[in-house]
């Protein structure tokens, strides 16, 4: 049993790991993502629609997801190209074991606003979170890159009306990120009583 002392150090100990912190070459079990991305899909959602959807790339594939999204980037820029954005766009997605394209399928219910869709898939993502924190991982969810490129979209799978809502990238630990810290929660909530 868990108790809300143990569940709140828990969640208030989750950090971002960035690829540069991973441990190179160093491969999580694919059981351990399937049970990641079970959690994911125990996340809240209007009317069970469960709008998120996932594309896994690991081994092979983290090349193939770096070379796609390096091109697309350069094909995309024009004159905004930046040569540090082309070799970050190929090398990091190598740091990681795993990494997971998130998308937000639109639901067939008319009655479910959008971003009712779009705050279900951000929860699954919380779950991703934890579930990387429990299992003494290290995760990143980076909206970086090609994430709001409809061109994208076909890529993986998505119709014109999905969104692709980012990449979360999967390693061991190799360098611990900082602590952190937040704002007093008495300038984040308003209380009323009577």
């Amino acid at each position: 049993m868990i108790t809300p002392e143990i569940f709140n150090q828990f969640v208030r100990s989750r950090r971002s790991t960035f690829p540069d912190q991973f441990e190179a070459g160093k491969k999580v079990d694919d059981a351990i993502v399937k049970e990641i991305l079970t959690n994911a899909c125990w996340a809240p959602n209007h009317g069970k629609q469960e709008p998120w959807h996932f594309t896994v790339f690991t081994d092979e594939g983290l090349q193939k997801f770096a070379t796609y999204q390096s091109e697309l980037y350069k094909e995309l820029a024009g004159e905004n190209f930046k040569e540090i954005t082309y070799s970050k766009l190929q090398q990091n997605p190598l740091k990681a074991s795993h990494i997971i394209a998130i998308a937000m399928k639109k639901t067939t219910n008319k009655n479910i606003p959008e971003v009712e869709d779009i705050a279900a898939v951000a929860c699954a993502v919380e779950n991703i979170y934890l579930s990387v924190t429990a299992y003494g991982l290290g995760g990143y969810w980076t909206t970086g890159g090609i994430t709001y490129k409809d061109k994208a979209k076909e890529f993986f799978g998505l119709s014109e009306e999905d969104k692709l809502m980012g990449f979360f990238y999967i390693g061991h630990i190799a360098i611990p990120s900082s602590g952190a810290t937040r704002k007093p929660l008495e300038e984040k909530v308003t209380w009323i009583k009577h």
